[in-house]
């Protein structure tokens, strides 16, 4: 199946889904949400500080780009962006910062490359009352193998569309980290599409900012591609952080898998985490599953861990999904405990073991250090004092699936 092929049925609803709306540019097809629609019921939209209204603006972010040999980048119009394959915005979010945009920036990597260090993108705003509309595109041709960071630092009210193409045979690493200041807003849908036998990872870092809101949508070029998006997310009092996925098996022997983890600590942090896997008839022989696990480090959190698969075969190799959400494991703590560590260095060990395997996957030291830096930043602020008491419950709320 071709890319335009692929695009003209999801435009024209040829595939219809429950567990998402139907993609589309058109900003006027994507009423203004009320937040009783299954796609908005877990956002505060009042935090969204008037995004979902699309008023036209001039700001922007401060861009700093490091590029190995023989990456480019250019500026595009949204119509030569939308030709190149994309599949559509599946919210109003989405269609916004593609109508608002002015354009896209292209980041090409050639055809067979070898890159012999990462891409490095850094994103930085300087006021949370500048309103920023962003579109860019991703293109990494056949056979290239690839690292892409991209970085989002400081305070602003920032709405993006990102576009990922992965050529056949391509291997790409995409990192995402998302380190604002705590009164930042950052609503992003991130659409990626696998070519015949490529591989992508994507791992996915939230750590900062006052409501972050990102949507990671995955479909396939052809067979043999495979998708593993990771994701680590660390709350604070007050702070939202809400990432969705939906991974589309449209083509057979197609593999997914789905990692996220996150840590929650203060009256009213509040994660979501959404995990859609659609298998399409034509999805023969594919294998799927994902997996979300929260720890709860104090009173007064709240973490909504919501998996679903739709499945339209069963010629498959396997699906299956997994979902907790829970406190310190006592008998962890115990056991450290009574080999004479202190209950805060014991609870230091157990975060960080919950995390490391996530960050060490990432494969830049620099970054892994700066990460597990972050990590012991955040654990400071809480979990680290000897009078903070451990929250309350019977241990994990869990969920697990299995076809």
């Amino acid at each position: 199946m071709t890319a335009a092929v692929l695009n003209d049925a999801l435009e024209q609803g040829h595939v219809e889904s429950h567990l998402h709306p139907e993609p589309t540019f058109d900003v006027d097809a994507h009423p203004v949400p009320s937040g009783r629609e299954e796609i908005w019921r877990f956002t505060p939209l009042k935090r969204l500080r008037g995004l979902l209204d699309g008023v036209p603006s001039d700001g922007h972010l401060d861009v700093k780009e490091e590029l190995p040999a023989g990456v480019t980048v250019t500026t595009i119009s949204t119509e030569e962006a939308k030709a190149l394959g994309v599949t559509p915005a599946f919210d109003r979010l989405g269609a916004l910062a593609v109508a608002n945009a002015g354009g896209a920036i292209l980041v090409d990597v050639p055809a067979e490359a070898d890159l012999d260090g990462p891409v490095r993108v850094q994103l930085h705003g300087a006021s949370v009352d500048d309103v920023v509309w962003g579109h860019l595109v991703l293109r990494v041709g056949a056979h290239a193998r690839a690292t892409v960071l991209v970085e989002h630092t400081g305070s602003t009210t920032f709405d993006a569309f990102t576009t990922v193409l992965v050529g056949h045979g391509a291997q790409l690493d995409l990192v995402h980290v998302n380190d604002w200041d705590d009164d930042a807003v950052h609503a992003e849908q991130i659409n990626i599409r696998v070519g015949r036998d490529a591989t992508l990872r994507q791992f996915e870092f939230t750590l900062g900012g006052d409501l972050v809101r990102t949507s990671t949508n995955v479909d396939y070029a052809g067979p043999g591609g495979s998708a593993e998006l990771f994701g680590l997310y660390f709350a604070d009092a007050g702070q939202h952080f809400e990432h969705r996925l939906f991974v589309d098996h449209n083509a057979p022997k197609t593999k997914s898998h789905v990692v996220y983890k996150g840590a929650l600590q203060g009256a009213k942090a509040h994660t979501v985490w959404i995990g859609n896997v659609l298998i399409r008839k034509v999805a023969e022989d594919i294998e799927t599953f994902e997996e979300n696990r929260n720890l709860v480090l104090t009173d007064g959190c709240r973490a909504d861990s919501v998996p679903n698969l739709e499945i339209e075969t069963g010629e498959i190799a396997g699906a299956g999904h997994a979902s907790a959400v829970g406190r310190f494991d006592d008998e962890q703590l115990f056991y450290l405990r009574s080999r004479g560590i202190s209950e805060p260095e014991a609870r230091r060990l157990v975060v960080h073991g919950f995390f490391n395997d996530l960050i060490r996957r990432v494969g830049v030291p620099e970054l892994e250090e700066k990460l597990l830096a972050t990590v012991e930043d955040e654990l400071a602020k809480n979990v680290l004092r000897l009078d903070t008491p451990s929250p309350g419950g019977s241990g994990y709320s869990t969920t697990e699936g299995e076809v």
